[in-house]
């Protein structure tokens, strides 16, 4: 698996920096608030404009990728978040940083979509493989992100804007010299090919899945700095134990979970256990120890689930990879984009276990819609050759997070 051309390992790496900036603004919620006089569910709109339009610009990325090319797609997703990361640093309020961040979250649609496609298109291997190796940078980038973010965080709360866009301009340099010219697709990808593909029960109940799944992961992520209360160095170490279950399950452990049990099943226990997490941290809210003990557990869990969740949209549907992964990504970064903003609303309107006790019902929620979906995914475990696949189903986009 770890013998790749060199073009994967370039988009690997671009990927590593992309999926930094995700937790790297985690750790600065609470310094932004405190700074710029804004309340939680304020802030929260950093995490609900970025998963918006990411969300809605899935539908886009497939018609851009097909007809300029991957490699020109990755490029542009990249130069358009140096764009919306240094902006979000140059903002005087929270409005303007929660509108750079919609434009980070365009940039990054393009970039992660494409990425993914890339590396299962240019890798050696099964499809399994290639995705572990994607989620190995994503699970890489996601724990770094944190604590890079603390570390700039804690001198400003600027600087892990700046710190995103500088590392960016390096991923570009490494993404142009490094990924070959890749031609546009045979076939242009429409606006409609997503949707379409959402006809087999089997896409949308795993999109399904992940949308009220995301909703509890993204509960925890925009949520939890608030209640922990701590520095941005402090929330950084936290979020960096998470990343490194997270990419520590996703790599190692979900392979082996699933060639013992089997997908689906894997998936309903991983999701029973993300809820009791969820659970737990509703009761225990008031307790930083129990607060931080749980983050760092549910990164195992939340690796597990993104490796999954991964391979079985990539074979759910008869349809090119590209188009089922457009329409999952779609349905699930738009309806995760409420999460982050609500939990802010409970948090300050109800109480601060309301958030997780929202979160905690979604996932339990994820589990019965995948239970009832199982029969439509029965193939979803046969393994694939990545040098066997046709021209037919050649993929020009994809997506995860």
């Amino acid at each position: 698996m770890w013998r790749q051309p060199k073009a994967v390992w370039a988009v690997a790496f671009a990927s590593v920096v992309a999926f930094m900036g995700i937790g790297l603004v985690d750790p600065i919620l609470k310094p932004i608030a405190d700074n710029l006089n804004a309340s939680p569910s304020q802030v929260s709109l950093l995490f609900t404009s970025y998963m918006a339009v990411m969300g809605v610009a899935m539908l886009v990325t497939g018609v851009v990728a097909s007809r300029i090319g991957p490699k020109r797609t990755l490029l542009l997703g990249l130069v358009v978040i140096i764009a919306g990361a240094g902006l979000a640093g140059m903002s005087e309020n929270v409005t303007e940083i929660v509108g750079w961040r919609a434009l980070w979250g365009l940039g990054n649609a393009l970039f992660i979509a494409t990425a993914l496609a890339t590396i299962v298109n240019s890798a050696r291997g099964s499809v399994a493989q290639a995705i572990i190796l994607y989620e190995a940078a994503l699970g890489l980038g996601i724990a770094v992100g944190p604590l890079v973010g603390g570390v700039l965080g804690s001198i400003s709360w600027r600087g892990p804007f700046f710190g995103v866009s500088a590392l960016m301009a390096f991923a570009v340099v490494v993404t142009a010299f490094l990924l070959p010219s890749t031609p546009p697709a045979e076939r242009a990808t429409t606006l409609a090919d997503p949707f379409r593909a959402l006809r087999h029960r089997g896409l949308l109940g795993v999109a399904v899945t992940a949308l009220l799944y995301n909703f509890g992961f993204f509960t925890l992520l925009a949520f939890t700095p608030f209640p922990l209360d701590m520095s941005a160095h402090e929330i950084g170490l936290i979020f960096f134990g998470w990343g490194i279950a997270l990419a520590f399950t996703s790599v190692v452990v979900a392979p082996r979970l699933q060639h013992r049990f089997g997908t689906v099943p894997t998936l309903l226990v991983n999701l029973l256990a993300m809820t009791a997490t969820l659970v737990v941290m509703a009761i225990g809210t008031e307790n930083k120890a129990v607060l931080a003990t749980c983050v760092v557990v549910a990164g195992l869990f939340i690796g597990i689930n993104n490796t999954l969740i991964t391979e079985t949209v990539m074979k759910a549907a008869p349809v090119e990879r590209g188009v089922a992964s457009a329409a999952y990504s779609f349905v699930r970064f738009s309806g995760a984009a409420l999460a982050p903003w609500l939990a802010g609303v409970l948090g300050e309107r109800v109480n601060v276990h309301a958030p997780y006790w929202v979160g905690a019902a979604a996932v339990l929620m994820a589990a019965g819609v995948l239970a009832l979906s199982r029969s439509h995914l029965s193939g979803i475990d046969a393994d694939e050759e990545l040098d066997e696949l046709s021209e037919a189903t050649a993929i020009s986009v994809g997506s995860d997070s």
